[in-house]
């Protein structure tokens, strides 16, 4: 006799406890960054933004909150990032429900700093989504790919920093300087990349060297030099002088 196999559908979401029913849409944010301030990364910073700020108001189901975002700042420590603690903390004060970023690399390079924020955020039932591994932290696998790949980013962040290292100092061996010569006083770049004296500019580091001797302090040198109406060294920065002429480095 054959027998009969009833199914009972699922009723609440596998990943959010909630009801397949409710209406309830999930507050969702995400995060963009980009680790230089260079001019090519600009692009790249500004489409993440306006790639997710469709994406999540694309979905029926989902309800933009932000896109929280640091420009020009290194994954390997969170302390500095100010959109990703300001994000952080929003999710722990119960504004968001669901973060989406790029990639693990993203979010953070640093294993430690990955892992403690996700279980923390966990915690308190918010789910970060990466969407290039598509890990889901509320997944049972989420965390140990977390781990795998956070420990990956972290070594490629360090072996990058290896190969820069070993960059620089192979330009010292070789005698070759890199400064930057725009904020640079005293000295303009050579037609070989090297350092040559700016004789004029030169005149106001030697001064500046003999008010420190004569035991002034940086702050009143800086006041000495802008009374008499001393251009800065970046460049088309204008200065006021003590009779309120303004003076233009060219």
């Amino acid at each position: 006799m054959a027998k009969s196999v009833i199914t009972i559908p699922a009723t609440k979401n596998r990943f959010t406890a909630d009801s397949l029913g409710s209406l309830k849409k999930r507050r969702v944010a995400a995060y963009a960054r980009v680790s230089t301030d260079h001019e090519e990364q600009q692009s790249s910073y500004e489409a993440q933004v306006d790639y997710y700020k469709n994406y999540i108001k694309g979905r029926d189901d989902w309800e933009f909150v932000s896109v929280y975002a640091d420009e020009g700042i290194t994954g390997c420590n969170t302390r500095k990032r100010d959109g990703f603690n300001k994000m952080v903390e929003d999710a722990l004060a119960g504004r968001i429900d669901l973060i989406i970023t790029k990639s693990v690399s993203r979010f953070a390079r640093n294993t430690v700093d990955s892992l403690t924020t996700i279980r923390k955020l966990k915690e308190n039932g918010v789910e970060c989504y990466f969407e290039k591994e598509n890990i889901w932290t509320f997944d049972g696998k989420g965390e140990l790919l977390l781990t795998i790949m956070s420990s990956l980013a972290q070594e490629e962040s360090r072996s990058i920093s290896e190969n820069c290292t070993w960059g620089q100092r192979k330009r010292f061996a070789d005698g070759k300087v890199t400064v930057p010569f725009k904020r640079f006083l005293g000295y303009d770049k050579g037609e070989n990349g090297n350092l040559v004296v700016n004789e004029e500019q030169a005149k106001i580091v030697r001064r500046i060297y003999g008010l420190f001797l004569q035991g002034r302090s940086p702050y009143a040198i800086a006041k000495i030099l802008m009374a008499d109406g001393i251009p800065l060294t970046r460049r088309k920065e204008k200065l006021v002088g003590q009779h309120g002429q303004k003076h233009t480095n060219k």
